[in-house]
């Protein structure tokens, strides 16, 4: 029989508030250790939360983005449990009456197939500390910094079969939450991050088998390995007649596996109950109403746009919009150069592939959207060639400079000079006659293909700066006229 994952995924949004969630403490990552933990964020005797409204303003945006029921009505409740980074001993979150209910998102796949993930329900909570290990030998320091920052836990349906839809999911959701504006989304900070849950079964049965939770993945990638070998690990130990330990367990990205790190608790393993501190929050339709309505453009939408006002295909609508860094960044370009076509393919090509190799995002770009609008200017006005633009474009990235500083300073100006072009023909064709010969004796319909020898020897002579349309249609023009 065939065997078939079931997938849920538990994914940990940090909300951008400048303060924590009920305290007045900054969020801002990168302070020294514990620098940003009041008071309240230590637990001390006699403090009292007071809750953070910016952060129910957030989480409604995302209810209402996802067609979700809103709680009108909302209660904190105490999630018991003992971490070193856990001061209070407790987390404060919500489980009886989330802010959030259920709703749903739409992932598309590879082939151009859709399917429709459900949400059960998203909850407002609050981080806790950061135990360090590497700095401190036969040591655990504990940074409190982030105890208190404000959370968004959203939690799937088990709805995913495979590592793709999870993948796509997750990608989903990200893209969401950063258009909202409520989460920078940054994963190597710990900003988004992912539980995943997994179980197997044979295909066609309706029972989940036990799933195990491979906890804190930062990265799209990470999920994706972790998701496949976690569901080739259950595989295997039931096709050997073992049995599925219901677990907690964690990724190591360097041998690339998952690996135990405690069973798996229940909710009844931590004792919840509401929260004496903090009074039910109640919103009502007018509220609900109001944060709908000052949403921004959703990703789907912006699509939409894309391929509508600038003409973009559906695939490159698709990946441009999914970022809104890279959305807003695409979109100045597209203006500045007048063209959005060429703007998406740049966009696409060269900044997208820098940005992947120096691991950077695109507001860490060193290349701003109106230098490259200024690059593709010269590439439209015929001051530069393509293949020259990319060296111009290198240049940008690690020195800086404008396209026309990089081309004056370099004297990478096309040669579009018909004169200059002629000769840089002539002296080709003088100095290749077998190619010469062999174009003449060819087919007419085959001598298109071997205008490409001739082309590449005109543009190695120029050092790339002769317009190739010129050349070629001078090129041409001259050896048919020998044969």
């Amino acid at each position: 029989m065939e065997w078939e994952a079931v997938i849920g995924l538990e994914i940990h949004a940090q909300l951008a508030t400048k303060t924590k969630i009920f305290s007045g403490s900054s969020t801002a990552f990168g302070a020294e250790p514990n620098t940003q933990a009041n008071a309240v964020d230590l637990a001390l005797p006699g403090t009292l939360p007071v809750f953070n409204k910016e952060a129910l303003r957030m989480a409604v945006m995302f209810g209402t983005a996802i067609e979700a029921d809103i709680g009108k009505t909302s209660v904190f409740d105490r999630k018991n449990y003992f971490y070193p980074d856990l001061p209070k001993g407790y987390q404060t979150s919500q489980l009886f009456h989330p802010i959030v209910g259920k709703g749903y998102v739409d992932i598309e796949l590879s082939g151009g197939s859709t399917k429709r993930i459900g949400v059960t329900r998203a909850h407002l909570e609050e981080d806790a500390g950061k135990s360090l290990h590497e700095d401190f030998v036969g040591m655990t320091g504990i940074d409190l910094n982030r105890a208190g920052t404000p959370l968004l836990e959203i939690v799937s349906e088990p709805d995913m079969r495979s590592a793709e839809e999870a993948v796509a999911y997750v990608k989903k959701i990200h893209s969401l939450v950063t258009s909202l504006g409520i989460c920078d989304g940054n994963m190597a900070e710990g900003s988004f991050r992912c539980d995943c849950n997994v179980s197997v079964r044979y295909k066609g049965e309706e029972e989940f088998g036990n799933r195990t939770e491979t906890k804190n993945i930062n990265s799209f990638r990470f999920i994706e390995k972790a998701i496949k070998g976690e569901i080739i690990r259950q595989i295997d130990i039931l096709e050997d007649g073992g049995h599925i330990t219901q677990e907690t367990r964690l990724y190591d990205a360097d041998k690339d596996q998952t690996r135990s790190m405690r069973s798996k608790e229940e909710a009844n393993d931590y004792r919840y109950f509401p929260c004496p501190d903090l009074l039910p929050i109640v919103i009502d339709d007018e509220y609900i109403q109001a944060v709908k309505d000052s949403l921004p453009e959703l990703p789907a939408a912006r699509r939409t746009r894309f391929i509508e006002t600038y003409q973009l295909s559906e695939y490159d609508a698709g990946v441009i919009s999914s970022d809104k860094a890279l959305a807003d960044f695409f979109e100045q370009t597209a203006t500045l150069a007048s063209d959005a076509k060429l703007a998406a393919n740049w966009v696409m090509g060269e900044f997208s592939k820098l940005l992947n190799q120096n691991d950077l995002s695109v507001t860490q770009a060193p290349v701003t959207a109106e230098q490259l609008g200024g690059l593709l200017q010269r590439i439209k006005d015929n001051t530069i060639s393509g293949n020259i633009a990319k060296k111009v474009f290198e240049a940008m990235w690690t020195e800086g400079g404008t396209a026309d500083e990089i081309i004056e300073a370099k004297g990478l100006k096309q040669v579009t000079d018909s004169g200059a072009i002629e000769g840089l023909v002539d002296q080709v064709i003088a100095a290749n006659q077998p190619q010469v010969d062999q174009y003449i004796a060819a087919e007419p319909d085959k001598r298109g293909k071997m205008l490409g020898f001739f082309m590449g020897q005109v543009m190695k002579i120029s050092g790339g700066k002769a317009n190739p349309g010129q050349v070629q249609g001078v090129l041409k023009q001259k050896l048919d006229s020998l044969c």
